[in-house]
C-alpha cells in the first residue's frame, strides 16, 4: 500500500523507517531557497545597516542550529551526527533577491536532505525575522534540492541550477 514511500507501513500508517541495517556512507546535500525584497531592503542588508544587526552572520548561525535539530522539527527524521553544514547567502543580480544556499554532509545511514532543506529554511526565515520591520512585503519561495550525493538513489543535481559553492560530483 505505500506505492514505494518508505514512511508508510503496509496499512498506510505512517512510521519512522528502520535505518540500522544500513550501510554508513558519505552524505552530501545542497538546498535552496529565495527570499525577495525591496532593493533597498536588500541594500541595507549588504550595507550592514539593519537594526537588528549582522543579518548574514546571524542568518548563517540559525542555520546551522535548524540542520542540527532537524529531527525535532521533520517527525520522521532521523537525528544524525553531522560533519559540517555551510550556509552562503548571495545577493542576486536582479537586486531584489537574497539566494540562500545550505550545504549539509554526514557520515551516515539516511541522507542529509532534509537538515540541508531545514537550514535554508531557518535562514530565509531568519532574514526575514530581521528586515521585516523595513519591509513587509518579503517573500521566501522556491525551497528546493539542489543536488545530493551518496546512498542507495544515488547523485542528484536539479537541471537548470549549479550550488553556489559547486558541488562535485563523485
Amino acid at each position: 500500500m505505500g506505492d514505494g514511500l518508505t514512511h508508510l507501513d503496509e496499512q498506510g500508517r505512517a512510521r519512522m523507517v528502520n535505518v540500522g541495517e544500513k550501510a554508513v556512507t558519505h552524505r552530501v546535500c545542497v538546498a535552496r531557497c529565495d527570499v525577495h525584497m525591496a532593493p533597498s531592503t536588500l541594500q541595507r542588508i549588504v550595507e550592514g545597516r539593519v537594526a537588528k544587526g549582522d543579518v548574514f552572520a546571524t542568518a548563517r548561525i540559525a542555520g546551522i542550529q535548524a540542520a542540527k535539530r532537524t529531527g525535532e522539527w521533520i517527525p520522521l527524521a532521523h537525528p544524525m551526527p553531522i560533519d559540517a553544514v555551510e550556509v552562503v547567502l548571495e545577493p542576486a543580480e536582479d537586486g531584489r533577491t537574497l539566494r540562500v544556499e545550505a550545504r549539509v554532509e554526514a557520515h551516515w545511514r539516511t541522507g542529509v536532505e532534509m537538515e540541508a532543506l531545514v537550514a535554508a529554511t531557518a535562514a530565509a526565515l531568519t532574514v526575514y525575522d530581521m528586515c521585516k520591520a523595513v519591509d513587509r512585503e518579503m517573500v521566501v519561495d522556491r525551497v528546493r534540492l539542489v543536488a545530493k550525493r551518496g546512498g542507495k538513489s544515488g547523485s542528484f543535481v536539479r537541471s537548470g541550477e549549479e550550488p553556489i559553492r559547486g558541488f562535485v560530483e563523485g
